[in-house]
């Protein structure tokens, strides 16, 4: 099989953003009402692509893609391949050592080259190679990041060196000013120089947030996750009614959830992480992404991607603020940096990070500390099982959550909110804390 077929394959097998492929979507998409949604069963749904068989051949075209990127010369045809190589790489957790000395080699030329091309390599970075023993990389970011004028790879690099010396943040606070006097315009530098700031606000009571209103009579997921994002969170429904949805033995609905991204980017940064912040919530759907699957997703958007009237669910006219997003919050988060990351996050122009389950085998992240989590580019993620034998789907927590939500709703059309807020504390949350936190919101 020649390159081109090579490469051709493996892009039309695992296509990476994490949302629905948006030259399909009109075409391929099935939206779903809420009634729609809570007579799904599991085993309505089947991917082929799970299987034993389909997982393999799936796997040995991406293993076999990767290994003749690798393999070509220097020069264009092998510049032009790396950006999807690393994105495999990190997906897959397989040629790491292999693929490192393509990126030493051209992280010096990066500098000249056009922003995205610089944001996609440094993602990778960041995903694969930043760690206090990767002292050749480093060597290579610092004098790197002098020379990036635009702030997307500029903040990638500064937070790839961050991540692998914390050292490096007061050699990037004095830098920012210095290289982008217009700092504060921009939604990136903003959230970098909050997270190498000197002195950060302490978190204001969860329990605040968890009986905020929000919007009177609209629903809310919240999704408790920890700082960093490297072990499981824990997903949350509230009803309609503000109180949180238990079974009929008065058990908490309590889920494992995972809002962390591949590349372990912050929120401002293209598949970087889920921000925290209110996201709104407008139906449901099925997606064409692969990685995704066919269980219905939760179609959340941020602040900016919705306008006010979709973020509202009415009629509001207007143009964003700062001052409307802070609506949404308790009077004691309203001055709280971290709680905007979503609003900067859609100020930065991402989209589409939504509620969705799994394809991904999450054996190919074992031994991680957010096993069994398949990490993607910013979603939040539930866990499945899929028959190894037919491909055919045995239990969907992504499928729970979203009958979850509708039978709490009271709404055909799933209008709601969505938070996503950091607990502070080690490991997985646990139900334990959940519980804790919804007692102390008296709900």
């Amino acid at each position: 099989m020649s390159l081109r077929h090579l490469f051709a394959l493996s892009a039309a097998l695992m296509l990476a953003a994490c949302a629905p492929l948006k030259p399909q979507v009109s075409a391929a998409e099935k939206r779903y009402s809420a009634a729609e949604l809570l007579v799904l069963k599991p085993a309505d749904f089947i991917w082929p692509a799970t299987s034993l068989e389909g997982e393999r051949a799936l796997r040995e075209a991406v293993l076999a893609d990767m290994r003749a990127r690798i393999a070509l010369p220097p020069g264009p045809e092998r510049d032009a391949a790396l950006p999807r190589l690393f994105d495999l790489v990190a997906q897959y957790n397989l040629e790491i050592d292999a693929a490192r000395p393509l990126l030493l080699q051209a992280l010096p030329t990066l500098a000249n080259r056009d922003p995205e091309y610089q944001r996609a390599l440094l993602t990778g970075a960041r995903s694969l190679y930043a760690a206090p023993a990767e002292q050749a990389m480093q060597a290579a970011l610092q004098p790197l990041l002098t020379q990036l004028k635009t702030s997307k790879p500029f903040a990638v690099a500064a937070y790839t060196l961050m991540a692998s010396n914390p050292g490096h943040a007061e050699f990037i606070r004095d830098l920012v000013p210095r290289q982008f006097p217009q700092w504060r315009d921009d939604p990136r530098l903003l959230a970098l120089m909050e997270e190498v700031a000197t002195v950060r606000a302490a978190q204001p009571p969860l329990a605040d947030l968890l009986a905020a209103p929000l919007r009177p009579g609209f629903p809310v997921i919240y999704s408790l996750q920890r700082p960093g994002r490297n072990a499981m969170g824990l997903v949350l429904v509230r009803g309609a009614d503000g109180r949180f949805v238990r079974d009929t033995a008065g058990r908490l609905f309590a889920q494992p959830q995972l809002a962390l991204s591949r590349s372990g980017l912050p929120g401002t940064i293209t598949n970087g992480n889920t921000p925290q912040g209110v996201f709104t919530i407008v139906g449901a759907g099925t997606a064409t992404n692969p990685n995704i699957g066919p269980t219905p997703y939760l179609h959340s958007k941020l602040p900016i991607e919705a306008t006010p009237a979709e973020f509202e669910h009415g009629d509001t006219a207007g143009a964003w603020s700062e001052a409307l997003y802070e609506s949404f919050l308790p009077a004691s988060w309203r001055g709280h940096a971290a709680i905007k990351e979503a609003w900067l996050a859609g100020r930065a122009g991402r989209d589409e990070l939504l509620i969705h389950g799994t394809t991904i085998n999450p054996a190919y992240y074992a031994g991680s500390s957010y096993f069994p989590g398949t990490p993607q580019q910013g979603c939040m993620i539930s866990n499945e099982d899929w028959d190894p034998a037919t491909g055919r789907l045995l239990a969907s927590r992504q499928l729970a959550l979203a009958q979850a939500y509708a039978a709490a709703s009271g709404r055909p059309d799933l209008a709601g909110y969505l938070v996503v807020v950091e607990v502070i504390g080690q490991g997985p949350v646990a139900r334990t804390e959940a519980q804790a936190l919804v007692a102390s919101a008296g709900r």
